[in-house]
């Protein structure tokens, strides 16, 4: 049986799609392709839908029974190799839950990540002080001293993805409660996240918009989520929003282009990025 793993990368996300498609492009059913594994089908589904690692031998019976070029095939087995290699972020598996990793994953991978964030400044934009304010409060559990310092780390390790050199575009609508919440005892945490924002908000391939008060309720009051678009074209839109103790991973068309309809209808309804900035320097103010 193959090996299961916490969770997928974004590369063996795609290439479980890749899979199923050349499957049903040569006319193979899951269970013909399991006979030529000799596994039962549930594992062919596994790799379709990178619930597993990417065997490389199965993978080479799959794609021979498929009618796969050699060429082709060596590609292939090429990528999934690379797809299966841990991620940078795995060395912060004590503290990350499962659920999170593919969260980070998407981030990485991503070409454009849209979010809307109801509760607090999202990891990628937070301050190290923010960020431990936030953890010490108990959003993701009461947790030890020692863990919530490995939880800023890896908070502040995702945020070299914005100083890359090709980093993705980050658009990010927070409520305006986002920004009124005072987050730690020393007000010096606030100010700091406030300029902090106001760096963020001055590059170019960052937009920052707010869903102010004074605007009443809106279509994405229900829950934070962020949707990540890729540069690959066989990966699609994939939504994730989270809840308590996890989230929903969504990918299905209906189901995405209904998120992105809430995010243009708030984009559309939010301060602009000129009326974002002067905000968060009122705000700064009065800190």
């Amino acid at each position: 049986m193959s090996e299961r793993r916490p969770a997928p990368t974004v590369g063996q996300v795609v290439l479980g799609r890749r899979l199923q498609e050349l499957r049903e492009a040569a006319g193979v059913g899951r269970d013909e392709a399991a006979r030529a594994l000799r596994v039962a089908q549930a594992t062919v589904r596994r790799m379709e839908t990178a619930e597993v690692a990417l065997k490389i031998p199965y993978v080479q019976v799959l794609l021979e029974t498929y009618g796969v070029s050699e060429e082709e095939t060596a590609a292939f087995v090429a990528l999934a190799e690379e797809a299966n290699r841990p991620g940078w972020w795995q060395r912060f598996h004590d503290v990350l839950p499962e659920w999170f990793s593919l969260y980070v994953s998407l981030e990485g991978a991503a070409r454009m990540i849209r979010s809307y964030e109801p509760h607090f400044v999202p990891g990628l934009l937070q301050t190290e002080a923010y960020a431990r304010a936030v953890l010490e409060a108990g959003t993701v559990g009461r947790r030890s001293p020692e863990a919530i310092e490995r939880h800023v780390s890896l908070r502040m390790a995702r945020q070299r993805l914005l100083d890359g050199p090709n980093p993705p575009h980050l658009w990010v609508v927070m409520d305006e409660t986002v920004l009124r919440r005072p987050v730690g005892v020393d007000p010096s945490v606030m100010y700091e996240q406030f300029d902090k924002l106001l760096e963020f908000a001055d590059r170019d391939r960052i937009t920052l918009q707010v869903a102010e008060l004074a605007d009443g309720p809106h279509p994405g009051t229900s829950a934070p989520f962020s949707l990540f678009r890729f540069a690959e074209p066989e990966l699609p839109d994939m939504v994730v929003t989270e809840y308590l103790s996890g989230a929903l991973y969504l990918d299905s068309r209906k189901e995405v282009s209904l998120h992105l309809e809430v995010l243009d209808h708030m984009t559309a309804h939010a301060s602009s990025t000129q009326r974002t900035v002067t905000l968060l320097r009122e705000l700064r103010g009065s800190v």
